[in-house]
């Protein structure tokens, strides 16, 4: 029997970071399995040509998944690694992979990162660390509490469950919405931390962390906070990288990564540094090609690269200002057409134009990152000329609704 050398994929989302692992993984020349729990997948199967194999399963179905992953080494299949680019999925992948491949990452280290609870008590001695309380069910509120503050579910993922009090009042009615979702679920209370707010991709490769990319994040204060645009810093301030690249350092010793892929959030204030959350993958949405079009590398492939034990070139290839801009709607309807996206495309420094929604899908005003329906990613010879190029094209897509 021929073994085809095989990576096998725990959900993907049409587009994005994680579709562009599968089209990498394709591209590096191995057979691509998908496990995915969304039948409408399946249905739109020609609209995934670089996924060879489709399965459809309960991806948080342990047992069922181990069983499958026996079915394809049976058939042929050399699993050389098990992986994910999604949340939740990520620590998922990697207690598979521990059992089915060799695993270069810490599945421990990324559950914890996966858990903000957990990341929060792992780190509360370090300088970066926000003060944060924890409510359990049924806790009264505590009466020395100074506003404003930040209300979250360490569960959540994105800002769906990201809250802001400014007063009592608020926090009680943040509280309820959160336990009505949840009612034995612990609640999280940080400090609210003012001043600019950067992600930073980065990777590990043989505990040597390497900061791939510092973005500034644009963020739309609605009823939740939204990132509406993303600046990606070719050449970031020497305080500024010097700063993160400690924060950085401190994380990965902490937690031991040997190798890996993760993002922070960070927030620059009055008392330095300030770690918003970790995630143990790299950012969704257009975070791949921005970085590709700011330094002319894929992240996913490098990452998949290190994540199969090889060695990843992170040299850029070159190095351009980039912005990305999200377009939102402001009010609820169902989406009858799209217009502009030619116009946007030809729009100067415009470097890719992503429309997500089908015409018939209802469209509302953002309660999470999800409710992002389109970006613009263009270039310029200064960070300020692409925003504004990005902008500008931006300005040209108009979602039509009918209420």
């Amino acid at each position: 029997m021929i073994y085809l050398k095989a990576i096998v994929f725990i959900g993907t989302n049409k587009s994005g970071s994680s579709r562009e692992a599968t089209r990498a993984a394709e591209k590096l020349g191995y057979f691509t399995v998908l496990f995915t729990n969304n039948e409408k997948q399946l249905q739109q199967r020609r609209a995934y040509p670089d996924i060879h194999k489709m399965i459809l399963i309960d991806t948080f179905d342990i047992e069922s998944m181990k069983d499958e992953i026996e079915k394809l080494g049976k058939a042929g299949l050399n699993i050389k690694s098990i992986v994910s680019f999604v949340d939740p999925f990520v620590h998922i992948a990697s207690i598979l992979c521990d059992e089915f491949c060799q695993n270069y990452t810490s599945s421990s280290a990324i559950e914890t990162m996966e858990d903000k609870e957990k990341t929060r008590k792992f780190l509360q001695d370090q300088p970066y660390s926000p003060k944060f309380s924890l409510m359990k069910p049924n806790e009264p509120i505590a009466k020395n509490l100074t506003f404003p503050l930040i209300v979250k579910s360490p569960k959540s993922t994105g800002s769906k469950d990201v809250l802001l009090a400014t007063d009592a009042d608020q926090l009680n009615n943040h509280l309820k919405a959160l336990r009505s979702k949840n009612p034995y679920e612990t609640i999280m209370i940080e400090e609210y931390l003012d001043g600019p707010q950067y992600l930073v991709e980065a990777v590990v490769y043989q505990r040597q962390p390497h900061v791939i990319g510092i973005i500034e994040q644009e963020i739309t204060q609605g009823k939740r906070f939204i990132i509406t645009g993303y600046g990606v810093l070719v050449k970031a301030p020497k305080d500024i990288q010097s700063g993160i690249e400690e924060v950085l350092h401190s994380i990965v010793k902490a937690f031991g990564i040997e190798n890996g892929a993760l993002h922070l959030e960070l927030r620059l204030t009055q008392n330095g540094w300030k770690l918003i959350e970790i995630n143990p993958r790299i950012s969704g949405g257009a975070m791949n090609n921005m970085l590709q079009a700011a330094l002319g590398f894929s992240l996913v492939e490098e990452t998949l690269k290190i994540l199969l034990g090889e060695q990843p070139n992170l040299q850029p290839r070159h190095k351009k200002f980039v912005y990305t801009k999200y377009v939102i709607v402001e009010s609820r309807g169902i989406l009858d057409k799209v217009i502009g996206k030619a116009r946007a495309t030809r729009s100067t420094g415009v470097v890719e134009v992503y429309v997500k929604p089908r015409r018939g899908t209802l469209l509302t005003p953002p309660l999470s990152m999800g409710h992002r329906y389109a970006y613009v990613i263009a270039e310029g010879a200064t960070l300020k000329e692409a925003r504004n190029h990005a902008i500008t094209a931006a300005k040209e897509i108009k979602f039509i609704l009918r209420v």
